[in-house]
């Protein structure tokens, strides 16, 4: 096994997201891109579909457990013995996003037999794409770590483990209990038991703050020393440099996450709305950006509909999904961020973006959200759902300049002193050592 000052072999094994650039896949490609400049051999290899990141894309040119692929595994059981080089066909990157684009893909709701299937790893209907990948990396790489992106991976531990005995096992947590509660029993009852049981066969696991280790050492059953913590760190290249705030008036609120209701689009919405008669028409400004799904197009409509009905929409502006410089200059034409997530977010990476770039943030009173502005005071937080709080705090926000440079120092100090990806990348490399000398002194034993 390397030493502690080798570098290593690591294999990342990531979740597209069916075309979407999403919080996962930007974490994932940041955390390879650190490990790859600290002289780690690092390879990012794309899971269901390619991902999509506002970043420099590391990723592997392959996919593997393909999205057509592990759907006609699971509706066609014979589609397994289909010929290796048709089944290669529909793995193609291109394809893969041009077909889940527009579907709803990775809707939770409509998963639970693929979901359940996929935790059961060598036992379930995607045996021929474990084997392919197994294959790969035993053939082509021969990783001393493999890490997981998040625990509906764990059905592959097993024969991973088979396969490449001599790798550590790595297993990422990042938000998947949203997921487990949105599959209907008895499927979600079924592959809780299952991640319970497979969870055993991982080295190590990794949390993205504590909140979310305790979160998920609950659901998987496990003792709260199991799981270690590696802050969430974002590429600070091209944060950072606003040179000042927009003019004091008219107030300009921002939002950036998926259009969905899971993000609380609506509530940043209707506190506009509460904002804009406090204040008077033209005082207040909405700017929002932000993937908008199949799935979600209904949903956006009708709080388009709403701003309109409001007398709103002139002093409204979305976006669309924006790339990286898009949204920097997004985040410095702002004078606070809002982000009401509905569900409790076990990341809240557009928060610490803010951050970065001087702006405070208006955030719920729950998920990772205390625990970041505890890190690093760049916020405020307000009740959950409470439309009117989170509108207060905004007008306090707008109508304290001296408050609101506060608050940005503070931001910008907590994001590069505790969540930056070098930190990330250091804090993840702390895990591999440790779970590295541990399985090498059980080998001693």
């Amino acid at each position: 096994m390397t030493g502690t000052d080798q570098p290593l072999r690591i294999a990342y094994l990531a979740a597209g997201a069916g075309g979407m650039i999403c919080g996962s896949c930007i974490h994932d490609n940041a955390l390879v891109r650190a490990l790859q400049q600290r002289g780690h051999n690092a390879v990012l290899l794309p899971i269901y579909t390619p991902l999509r990141t506002d970043e420099e894309n590391v990723s592997y040119g392959r996919v593997f457990y393909g999205a057509v692929n592990i759907y006609l595994e699971q509706k066609l059981p014979l589609w397994s013995r289909a010929p290796v080089g048709l089944r290669r066909l529909l793995d193609n990157p291109r394809l893969l996003a041009r077909v889940t684009r527009s579907a709803a893909a990775t809707d939770a709701r409509e998963l639970g037999e693929l979901a359940l299937s996929m935790v059961r790893g060598e036992a379930g209907r995607q045996l021929a794409e474990l084997q392919g990948l197994a294959k790969w990396l035993g053939d082509e790489f021969q990783p001393d770590v493999v890490h997981l992106t998040n625990s509906m991976l764990l059905g592959m531990v097993h024969h991973l483990r088979e396969v490449l005995p001599r790798a550590l096992i790595v297993c990422g947590l990042q938000g998947e209990d949203i997921f487990l509660e949105d599959l209907e029993d008895p499927h979600r009852s079924e592959v809780l038991a299952e991640m319970r049981t497979r969870v055993r066969e991982v080295d190590v696991l990794v949390a993205p703050n504590e909140y979310y280790a305790a979160t998920m050492t609950k659901l998987l059953d496990l003792p709260p020393s199991r799981i270690d913590v590696a802050r969430l760190g974002i590429d600070l290249e091209g944060h950072g440099n606003r040179t000042a705030e927009p003019a004091e008036s008219p107030l300009i609120m921002g939002y950036l996450a998926r259009m969905c209701p899971e993000k609380g689009f609506h509530l940043a919405a209707e506190a506009f709305k509460e904002l804009s008669d406090r204040l008077g028409p033209g005082r207040v400004r909405f700017r929002a950006a932000g993937y908008l799904g199949g799935r979600d197009r209904v949903y956006f409509e009708l709080q388009r509909r709403r701003i309109a009905d409001w007398g709103l929409e002139p002093h409204f502006e979305w976006l669309g999904e924006v790339d990286r410089q898009q949204k920097i200059d997004l985040l410095h034409g702002v004078h606070v961020l809002v982000l009401p997530t509905v569900y409790r977010e076990a990341k809240g990476l557009p928060a610490l973006e803010a951050m970065a770039n001087g702006v405070p943030a208006v955030l719920p009173d729950h998920g990772a959200f205390p625990e970041m502005l505890e890190m690093t005071g760049g916020g405020t937080l307000v009740p959950a759902g409470d439309v009117s709080a989170l509108a207060s705090a905004v007008e306090e926000l707008g109508s304290d300049a001296d408050r609101r440079a506060q608050l940005g120092r503070s931001g910008l100090q907590g994001v590069r002193r505790h969540y930056t990806a070098q930190l990330m990348a250091s804090d993840t490399l702390a895990s591999y050592r440790r779970g590295l000398s541990r399985r090498a002194a059980g080998a001693a034993t």
